[in-house]
């Protein structure tokens, strides 16, 4: 029995109200209207990306480098981000199957585990990275932290509550929005807006050159953006919703308006810790409460409480948002019921792969004298060299008539998306020529 036969009548009837909905909004004519009803795959991808440890390395590249080259950056990273999401976009409305399913579904059993068990090994990294800035955050304002991360699993298993795809999906985009708290805060900084808008039009050269520090920012700052988990997430969500060949269009704004957002929060983390740099206060330790209570000087106590309340934020969304693409994952390759749109006793392993990932980092996070710090910026790092075979998978799948039709990519889009796949794979050689090879055979390699 194929997965969309097992599909539960209550599913069914969940997925046909929210079409009746926007196809009624279609017939009117309301735009707009439309558009909101579709949107949120996108919006939550990308500021579900803007998780802990992304807002700790931007943190980071703020209070080492300040304003500069990376800035202009960082917004290529989320142009990069759009290129590939736009193709998830695709193939989950056109084929209503979540990446893993395809990925098991054309290229065979071996290939579909490979992908589920790499996405669950990195998913868990990364999900610890997540509780790490949950409990930083909260250590700012004085809470314990079993409680943070016991609030942070809390957040994680309210899907077990809803039974709808669509009460989870507006839950977590009101939570999300708060990923714009940096803004202000970089307002409260009071940056040289001049400065700010010359760097984003000259870009500047690498700060140092291709030193190993240099670099290892550069590869957390693009893994902050583009990782393997956000193609899993997107697409099984754009299914989810019941998206079809016909929403493509509203998927793509989603997409760009989700990726326009997440790279003003994501500028203005680095635009407000640039006063750490032109101070010489380096809290370059990848700690939320230090870098907060190192803003103090510069945004005031509101303005500091809004950063970790920030970076806080931004674990609990991530940590929602991965533990969910986890659990598409292992429906779709193992065959199981994989809907939030179904209650617990009709998807029971779906769920408890939701909740059980999210404890078990939650539990490691709690494990004393464990590395947390220097697993925060791994995981970004971890996350570009996963990356390109991910890419490799996306582009044949979006290719391939008898998966995606008249969906495919244009050859526009394939020079894009080739061109990002080549970008990602071209940091990864650069960070083992200037930083793994160095560390094994020395300074003299």
């Amino acid at each position: 029995m194929s997965l969309r036969d097992e599909t539960s009548e209550r599913e069914e009837m969940a997925r046909a109200l929210d079409r009746w909905r926007v196809l009624t909004a279609r017939r009117q004519g309301r735009w707009t209207r439309v558009l909101w009803l579709l949107a949120g795959p996108g919006i939550l991808v990308m500021l579900g990306e803007n998780d802990g440890p992304s807002m700790l390395s931007y943190a980071a590249t703020g209070s080492q480098f300040g304003i500069g080259f990376f800035l202009p950056f960082v917004v290529l990273t989320f142009a990069m981000a759009f290129v590939a999401q736009e193709i998830t976009v695709r193939l989950g409305a056109a084929t209503q199957s979540g990446h893993a399913e395809l990925i098991y579904r054309r290229y065979g059993r071996f290939w579909g585990n490979f992908a589920m068990v790499d996405l669950m090994v990195t998913n868990f990294m990364t999900l610890v990275t997540e509780f790490v800035a949950i409990v930083a955050g909260a250590s700012f304002f004085g809470i314990p932290k079993v409680v943070a991360v016991s609030a942070g699993v809390a957040v994680v298993a309210s899907g077990l509550a809803l039974h709808r795809y669509w009460a989870w999906e507006r839950l977590t985009m009101a939570l999300a929005l708060f990923n714009l708290v940096f803004i202000p805060v970089a307002v409260l900084t009071h940056p040289d807006w001049g400065a700010v808008g010359r760097a984003m039009v000259t870009f500047s050269p690498l700060p140092g050159g291709f030193n190993a520090n240099t670099v290892t920012l550069l590869l957390a700052d693009i893994g902050a953006t583009i990782t393997p988990w956000m193609l899993f997430f997107q697409q099984g969500a754009v299914s989810d919703k019941g998206l079809t060949g016909q929403d493509i269009r509203e998927g793509r704004w989603d997409t760009a308006i989700g990726a326009l957002v997440a790279a003003l929060a994501a500028l203005g983390c680095i635009v407000a810790t640039a006063p750490l740099h032109t101070h010489h206060m380096n809290a370059a330790s990848y700690n939320a409460a230090q870098f907060a209570q190192a803003l103090v000087p510069f945004a005031g106590r509101w303005g500091s409480a809004l950063f970790a309340l920030g970076v806080l934020e931004a674990g609990l969304v991530a940590s929602a948002t991965i533990s969910v693409s986890s659990a598409y994952a292992w429906g779709e390759v193992l065959g199981k019921a994989h809907s939030l749109n179904r209650p617990p006793k009709e998807a029971p392993g779906f769920y408890a792969v939701l909740v059980g990932v999210a404890a078990l980092a939650a539990g490691v996070v709690l494990i004393p004298h464990f590395p947390l710090e220097m697993v925060v910026i791994l995981v970004n790092v971890i996350a570009v060299l996963t990356m390109p075979p991910a890419i490799g998978f996306l582009l044949l799948l979006a290719n391939d008539p008898e998966v995606i039709g008249r969906y495919r990519s244009s050859r526009l889009l394939n020079v894009l998306g080739i061109g990002v796949g080549c970008f990602v794979a071209l940091a990864g050689i650069v960070y083992a020529l200037t930083v793994v090879l160095p560390a094994l055979f020395g300074s003299h390699f």
